[in-house]
């Protein structure tokens, strides 16, 4: 039983932090150098969401976190993350490794644009003076290739489809519609929704002009694909003055100051056992002894200049912006005893679940095994003891007994 199946796509120009991104996220050595294209193929690890344990509401001394980790009362929820190779302009095109890279990302469910907020990367990836360039540039090119590339695979199929409606080939618009966009994730329901916003009616849809039909993708893919805008290299002073510029301009994206290299080295040294740093903290602690002075040095800007300014170095912040914000997942807690909060195996709140806000009892009982819900009779909701039906909204830190004919609950 998997905490979570989103996968975060880690997006943006090349060369501009998302493998230091990615390596303190996941912890996953992946080669960092400031040139071009170093990521050739994508990188998948795991990067960790962290919620308040539930244990600490239920006044429980400790959990036994299995598909998860809980530290100092914080849990730690497992996600995927991709990193793929940079953009340049043209991607969509073919140019760099435009076409492979966005392939890469089809199944994402989220992205997360990183873009250097200093404004010291060109547009092809090579290092300047910060202030040189532009990052709301820099942003609004990463979502036009986006856009260009989701565009292109469908507009080449489009006379085809046109083709096929006018000799009664297609009976159903929307189902034939929907079915060229599940490669990207997308589902009927999705494509139904942009429809509305836009007022095309599914018996018009094969009529659309190629210009309606960019700015449907546009409005499936703002829909399918939210994206959170961090802004790396926040440490660098132009990138505060930019900052504001960035959220200012981009309203409908949630923006995250980020320090991923300041991530990389605060987990390092708590590998080494030289500081005592729990990722997501807004602090961290010294262990006597253990480190030089210039270390101490590093560690001293990390705190004044990230840390106290930003609440954090923004990289388990932006994966709870994703998670939790933008894809608008909220943890529960399966368990078998409700008096004890333990699972069959006497563990104490073992699991945690990321499942969609507004999903029901049932829904759960489906993420736990196949089997409960199709032979779901009701649930118990193990905070007040009552029994709650299928059709019962769950809500953040909910601990739950399934209980089925099958007697898997």
């Amino acid at each position: 039983m998997e905490p979570t199946n989103a996968l975060i796509g880690v997006v943006g120009k090349t060369n501009v932090g998302k493998s230091t991104f990615f390596s303190a996220a996941t912890e996953i050595d992946v080669p960092i150098e400031n040139r071009p294209f170093v990521t050739i193929e994508p990188n998948v690890g795991i990067g960790y969401a962290r919620k308040k344990c539930v244990h600490v509401e239920l006044g429980l001394p400790s959990c036994n976190a299995a598909n998860s980790v809980c530290r100092n009362g914080e849990r730690f929820i497992p996600v995927k993350l991709m990193d793929v190779a940079g953009l340049v302009p043209g991607a969509h095109q073919g140019r760099g490794l435009g076409n492979k890279f966005l392939d890469d990302l089809r199944r994402a469910d989220v992205f997360l644009l990183i873009v250097d907020a200093s404004g010291s990367t060109s547009p092809e990836g090579v290092v300047s003076s910060p202030g040189t360039y532009d990052p709301i540039e820099e942003i609004k090119f990463v979502i036009t290739e986006i856009d260009e590339w989701i565009y292109q695979s469908v507009e080449k199929d489009w006379d085809k489809f046109l083709k096929q409606y006018s000799i009664g080939a297609i009976k159903d618009p929307l189902e034939s519609f929907s079915q060229r966009l599940s490669g990207f994730g997308i589902n009927k329901e999705q494509v139904e929704m942009a429809l509305n916003n836009l007022k095309i009616s599914y018996n018009e849809l094969f009529k659309i002009s190629k210009e309606d039909l960019k700015n449907l993708l546009k409005e499936i893919r703002r829909l399918t694909k939210p994206m959170v805008i961090v802004a790396n290299k926040i440490d660098i002073p132009e990138s505060e003055k930019n900052l504001e510029k960035i959220r200012n301009y981009f309203k409908e994206y949630p923006v995250v100051p980020a320090s991923a290299a300041a991530e990389l080295f605060l987990r390092k040294l708590g590998k080494k056992n030289a500081i005592d740093y729990i990722p997501g903290d807004y602090d961290f602690k010294i262990k006597a002894g253990e480190i030089d002075s210039k270390t101490k040095g590093i560690l001293e800007l990390i705190k004044n200049n990230i840390m106290d300014k930003f609440k954090g170095t923004g990289v388990v912040q932006s994966i709870n912006e994703a998670l939790f914000n933008s894809l608008k997942l909220i943890p529960v807690y399966p368990v078998e005893d409700i008096n004890k909060f333990t699972d069959k195996k006497n563990r104490v709140l073992p699991d945690v679940i990321l499942i969609p806000k507004g999903s029901t009892a049932k829904d759960l009982a489906g993420k736990i095994h196949t089997d409960l819900a199709n032979t779901f009779l009701y649930a118990i909701n193990a905070k007040n003891k009552q029994r709650i039906g299928a059709n019962y909204l769950l809500n953040e830190n909910d601990v739950i007994k399934i209980v089925a004919a099958s007697g898997k609950g």
